[in-house]
């Protein structure tokens, strides 16, 4: 099923995007991670520009990062003192990153910047996660066990502004969590994803947190920041292509409930090694696609048939082109009226399954 896409102006296959959305969406609740990292890469070896791929995708992250933010605070396993200061950090970056997307774009560059972002960024972070996950396996195999501080303590945590978490329990500079948030809104902005498959370890070792509260607050964090980058594209690149986003909030929604499922079956340093062997492999992928190509979509079906744009897609077109405003201000409350509607749906389904476990039998 062929759809042309209005804004991005591109031919794409429904069913491949959905099915490849939905699989990424999967991973991401699987690992308890962002499928940024992994989807704007999947796009752009689909055909879309990587401009595109990353505005789109961080529309999409905003949609699933509310989903489950609100499981969270339900829950109350997120910190938002720290959520807070975090943010206060990260709008500054996603400046910052907005600034240089727009100087490299500017000079035509910004789609191999984002390339090699992609391709170094996975390989580092690929490289220590799969380290440390081996190290875990083997430990536990031998069963070694190595009794670990509560809170290591680093130079940057007695810099001036000390201040107390209650929540997470630490007391530490509150430019620690400004500055790994200013870290993550530059990387936000610059490679569309929401900066979780940076911030979690950060939360874990640099700040201290405790690790249940670790994805509530990420996913928290990702909100503000990921729909400061979709503004930013929105109003200033006109990159945002609704028809695209519906597709993809579709797939991952359902895929990151899917996927959260499972992961709570999987142990700790699994998922750690899994993680990173994918991280790895994605970083590869993209530096064959790079280099390799020539220009030709690396996942696609082939087709001969040309698709016309339709009554939906011009409107999309014409309301992107003569209200860019109400077009961006639409484009986010989309994502967050799926996003939210999805995490009460699934808060619904759990209740009505708990209620009919617990229900004395009729017979």
């Amino acid at each position: 099923m062929e759809i042309y896409l209005p804004i991005v102006e591109v031919q794409i296959n429904v069913i491949l995007v959905l099915f490849v959305s939905y699989v990424i969406g999967f991973l991401s609740g699987l690992f308890g991670v962002g499928g940024g990292f992994l989807m704007t890469p999947f796009l752009i070896f689909m055909g879309i520009p990587p401009a595109f791929a990353v505005a789109n995708e961080a529309n999409n992250i905003l949609a699933s990062s509310s989903s489950g933010t609100l499981t969270h605070w339900f829950k109350k396993t997120l910190d938002p003192k720290m959520g807070w200061m975090i943010i206060a950090g990260g709008l500054v970056g996603t400046a910052l990153g907005m600034l240089t997307f727009g100087y490299f774009k500017g000079i035509n560059k910004i789609d191999i910047v984002i390339t090699l972002a992609y391709m170094y960024v996975l390989a580092i972070v690929g490289s220590f996660m799969l380290r440390d996950g081996i190290m875990e396996i083997d430990r536990i195999k031998k069963k070694v066990t190595i009794k670990k501080k509560l809170h290591t303590h680093y130079w940057i945590h007695g810099l001036p502004f000390r201040t107390r978490f209650k929540t997470s329990k630490v007391y530490e500079s509150a430019l620690v969590p400004i500055i790994l948030g200013v870290v993550v809104g530059f990387i936000a902005a610059i490679m569309g994803v929401g900066g979780a498959f940076l911030m979690v370890p950060a939360m874990i070792y640099l700040i201290g947190m405790p690790i249940k509260l670790v994805p509530g607050t990420s996913l928290f964090v990702t909100i503000f920041v990921t729909g400061f980058v979709v503004v930013s594209h929105s109003f200033t690149y006109n990159t945002i292509d609704l028809v695209l986003v519906l597709i993809l909030i579709t797939g991952s929604i359902a895929g990151v409930h899917s996927g959260q499922k499972i992961g709570q079956k999987l142990q700790g340093s699994e998922l750690k090694t899994l993680l990173a062997l994918l991280m790895l492999s994605v970083g590869v992928l993209m530096a064959y696609d790079t280099f390799f190509r020539n220009g030709k979509p690396s996942i696609r079906i082939p087709t001969d048939k040309i698709v016309e744009i339709s009554e939906f897609g011009n409107t999309i077109f014409n309301l992107s082109t003569n209200y860019p405003i109400v077009y961006g201000i639409s484009s986010i409350f989309l994502a967050l009226v799926a996003g939210v509607a999805a995490s009460f749906v699934r808060r619904q389904i759990s209740r009505w399954r708990s209620e009919r476990l617990n229900k004395p039998s009729m017979y």
